[in-house]
């Protein structure tokens, strides 16, 4: 089958350029065959990152058709495929938002409708490939990860032993005490997700998915002594774990079922078993949202702020802040006087209590 690589090339001193490859291939084949091919057959300047060729060394991680994924795990024909499913559910969703705004408008029926973006079929299927987000491109393909690695290096991913003493062989594990590390444990330090991080993208003092999900590690792991110290590092309002946006992109391009947003989680219930509600505005808002969700079924936006940002009436200048907000929302009818539980509220306390009951006796229980 023949395809066209629209690749996104440039250098450190000039702005980025679409270049066109066509390549007659395999479905089989991966996105690492053909870029191999290209740089072999076509164009010898084309530079990209490669190494292992198994998914098991991260390097060849690139953006293809506008999500991060590994070039030596996709290939040709699950991507035309996905591709092509895109294509149709556009189309639709484009004609069903068209056949109801002429129901709703029978006028519209007059005017021409603009075509569904289909692929023509016989089309040559085009794959875009782009260099990782959230770094600066050095070439091509190639980005600087300088910052991917010093934030990893932040929450010090290592296991410490200062407070053991040194056996004799080596420390020694269950099996399940290993397998509480698998997940973390099978990060290959690709950098998909720290290039789809939202978060990463507007605070550059966030140490991203990768660092916290190797920092969970740590915090799992019982040959660790350094919890505590851990999760004050972790607990930092710019740069740890609050600062995470929870966009699920994340776990969706990790090609090793890491899951960094879960393990993101777990720290943060770490966090807040060890802490009350005056310890930061992060903390008070996560335990005032279940509260107010356990009373009432739903959040009370009436005491939602004020509890938050104005901490029970301790803050003022955070009351303050809120007058404009406050004001505009009783000027126009959106700050209601009375608040009325929702009906399943009884069922909504009882799940939160059988959620609190069983992380609870998890949290007391000894590990084995």
């Amino acid at each position: 089958m023949q395809v066209l690589f629209k690749i996104v090339r440039q250098s450190q001193n000039t702005g980025p350029r679409i270049q066109t490859y066509q390549l007659d291939v395999e479905p089989g084949n991966t996105i690492l065959d053909c870029l191999n091919r290209i740089k072999w057959e076509q164009d010898g300047t084309l530079a990209f990152r490669k190494n292992c060729r198994n998914t098991i060394c991260g390097s060849c991680s690139m953006r293809i058709n506008g999500r991060s994924a590994l070039a030596c795990k996709e290939n040709i024909g699950a991507e035309v495929a996905r591709l092509n499913q895109i294509s149709q559910q556009s189309t639709e969703t484009e004609s069903a938002t068209r056949d109801r705004q002429q129901t709703e408008n029978p006028a519209l029926n007059a005017l021409p409708g603009a075509p569904p973006r289909a692929t023509a079929p016989g089309a040559i299927p085009e794959i875009t490939i782009a260099p990782m987000g959230n770094m600066p491109v050095v070439k091509d393909l190639v980005v600087d990860m300088q910052r991917f690695w010093n934030n990893l290096e932040a929450v010090d991913p290592y296991v410490s032993n200062t407070a053991r003493k040194i056996p004799e062989r080596e420390f020694l594990q269950t099996p399940e005490e290993r397998s509480r590390l698998e997940e973390s444990g099978n990060c290959i330090l690709c950098g998909a997700c720290y290039s789809e991080c939202n978060a990463v993208e507007v605070n550059p003092n966030f140490v991203g998915p990768h660092a916290l999900a190797k920092a969970y590690r740590m915090v799992e792991d019982d040959r660790d002594d350094q919890t505590e110290s851990r999760l004050q590092n972790y607990n930092q309002a710019n740069s740890g774990v609050w600062s995470c946006t929870r966009c699920f992109y994340c776990n969706s391009v990790c090609p090793m079922g890491v899951e960094p947003l879960d393990k993101i989680g777990k720290i943060k219930d770490e966090i807040l078993e060890r802490t009350d509600d005056q310890a930061s505005r992060s903390i008070r808002h996560r335990k005032v949202l279940i509260d107010l969700v356990k009373k009432g079924g739903w959040v009370d936006e009436r005491k939602f702020a004020v509890m938050v940002v104005g901490n029970f009436f301790r803050d003022i200048k955070g009351l303050l802040s809120l007058g404009p907000v406050g004001f505009q929302s009783i000027k126009r009818g959106k700050m209601p006087l009375t608040f009325e539980p929702s009906e399943g509220t009884k069922e909504v306390r009882s799940l939160i209590e059988s959620v609190q009951e069983l992380e609870s006796k998890s949290s007391k229980a000894p590990k084995k």
